[in-house]
């Protein structure tokens, strides 16, 4: 067999493109792209695909009868997604058109002489298989103020809004992953391509053997890395047999023509040799799984991903796959109480975005009933990014400014969420004259406040006998404490500070064993307790 040039198209981009057409993407070549393009480089949307899902998965329901949304509000809901507000940064940039994304682009349409406003949706959230995703390589974008380009390696589309960029690179460089995301970083420059990053809600950096993923904007220190963490040894047997097939299916000849048309012979050559061995899923393939097919990219995007004082921020996996665990452990009721516990990840890691998150989760929760979430921290800063975070949930955040007014807030009818720091909390509990019995009461504790391991818990199991409790923490918890956990449903979920060190989600913390050097005078001691002690008796 002939080996090609160790090129990174040929040893990371095009099995990544493989890879990706496995997993349901529809491949189109640069030129194809250019056309939906109308071939602007200015232009990062597929106008043509954009328009006819826009047809697709919108409706209007109005008396019995379902009709589409008028050609003019269809070409609306494109502007707005072009008509960025720019003049007031990248990151109020990104946020505006994350929130398009999820909320959708409110347009007032006349129905039988009734005007009123209708929400139009650019993805399908509740329904993957309702949108189209696609991929492309080599897309060039024009940068701000000048006429070169830069042209990203692969881009990937969700109806035809580019949802995620990915560099590849040869796994034999030096450094490889960090040239990488030195280049994806180099691209959101303000002479760069912040035209695409915009849109993209992940970014990927891929290495064959090694790779991490980020959103918009992050710096290089906080770029994660993704593993599964799965529990149940038949799953796991499950999820590498999926690997392994996803990484040894052939494509189709349709699939084929598509990918290698303008590449080179010997290069298809190359991997239809390859297609006869059976090859090994690789770090890119596992991120690729985990981070893009189509499902769980779009779980990631609409519920793992915050925007906290001017910072996007996307879900690492420890807290994804936490808010997975305690959501399906909530759903079920033991004694008629949802069960709660203590979720262990160890500081650092990112405890309050894991709080936001699953306070979001349990919102959008259907089978909740108008669900009282009450978020009990010491960050006055979390109301703030608590507000942004829960537009999606079309649910209020109230912070109770006293222990008086959180009885207030527990006893409306409002399912709005309550913030309220620990001594306020405490205070409410105490002065409570009622309890409160509804098993959608939901209690997330922020990390460091210990008093619910102690007899402060029979208070609020008095108060609040049905709620669920769930608390943070990242400090060793004693054993005494660990025995009161379990009254709360015991540990959910840990992330130890030596996984997180592996991770780089933290630094390690380091040691230095030092022995005092001390001198003393003994002559002057001696002589001063001879004289204190001379008069007395033994």
């Amino acid at each position: 067999m002939e080996t090609p040039s160790f090129r990174e198209d040929h040893i990371s981009q095009i099995p990544a493109l493989q890879f990706l057409l496995n997993l349901g993407y529809t491949y189109i070549s640069p030129d194809e792209a250019l056309k939906h393009r109308f071939g602007k480089t200015t232009n990062v949307l597929l106008d043509g695909i954009l328009r006819k899902q826009l047809e697709k998965i919108n409706s209007i329901q109005y008396r019995g009868n379902t009709f589409g949304f008028s050609p003019q509000n269809i070409q609306a809901g494109i502007e707005a997604l072009k008509d960025i507000p720019v003049q007031e940064g990248y990151m109020a940039s990104c946020e505006y058109v994350y929130n398009l994304l999820t909320l959708g682009k409110s347009l007032e349409q006349t129905i039988d002489g009734d005007k009123k406003s209708y929400t139009l949706q650019y993805v399908d959230w509740e329904k993957p298989e309702n949108n189209v995703f696609h991929v492309t390589e080599e897309f060039p974008v024009m940068r701000a103020g000048s006429e070169d380009h830069y042209r990203p390696d692969i881009v990937f589309f969700v109806n035809g809004i580019p949802f995620g960029v990915i560099e590849c690179k040869r796994p034999d460089l030096k450094d490889p992953l960090k040239q990488a995301i030195s280049q994806h970083l180099r691209n959101q420059q303000e002479d760069g391509i912040r035209s695409l990053y915009v849109y993209a809600q992940i970014v990927l950096s891929l290495a064959t053997n090694q790779a991490a993923y980020a959103t918009n904007g992050t710096e290089e220190k906080y770029w994660a890395k993704w593993e599964e963490r799965i529990d149940d040894r038949d799953e796991l047997i499950k999820y590498k047999e999926t690997l392994q097939q996803l990484k040894n299916r052939p494509l189709s000849p349709d699939q084929k023509s598509a990918l290698f048309s303008d590449r080179f012979r010997y290069v298809r050559n190359h991997f239809d040799e390859l297609e006869k061995t059976t090859l090994i899923p690789t770090t890119q393939d596992e991120y690729l799984y985990g981070l893009c097919r189509p499902d769980q990219l779009l779980d990631l995007v609409h519920n793992f991903v915050v925007f906290e004082a001017g910072v996007k921020k996307i879900a690492r996996y420890q807290q994804f796959f936490v808010l997975k665990k305690t959501m399906n452990r909530i759903r079920t009721f033991e004694n008629g109480r949802r069960k709660g516990g203590v979720i262990w990840h160890t500081q650092g890691s990112g405890k309050s975005l894991t709080m936001v998150m699953l306070a979001q989760a349990i919102a959008l929760e259907k089978s909740i009933p108008n669900p009282k979430i009450v978020l009990v921290t010491d960050r006055v800063d979390l109301d703030v990014q608590l507000t942004g975070t829960f537009k999606k949930c079309k649910m209020v955040v109230e912070n109770a400014t006293t222990g008086k007014n959180l009885i207030e807030l527990l006893e409306s009818k409002s399912d709005a969420v309550i913030t309220t720091i620990i001594n306020k909390f405490e205070t409410a509990l105490k002065n409570a004259h009622r309890s409160f019995e509804s098993p959608n009461i939901f209690v997330l504790v922020d990390e460091g406040h210990r008093t619910q391991y102690g007899s402060f818990n029979i208070q609020m199991m008095k108060t609040l006998p049905n709620a669920c409790f769930i608390a943070m923490t990242g400090t060793p918890l004693m054993k005494r404490e660990k025995n009161t956990a379990a009254k709360f449903g015991g540990i959910i979920d840990t992330y130890t500070v030596d996984v997180a060190v592996r991770d780089g989600a933290v630094v390690p913390l380091l040691y230095e064993g030092r022995h005092a050097i001390q001198r003393v005078n003994e002559n002057p001691i001696d002589t001063f307790f001879q004289k204190v002690s001379e008069p007395l008796t033994e």
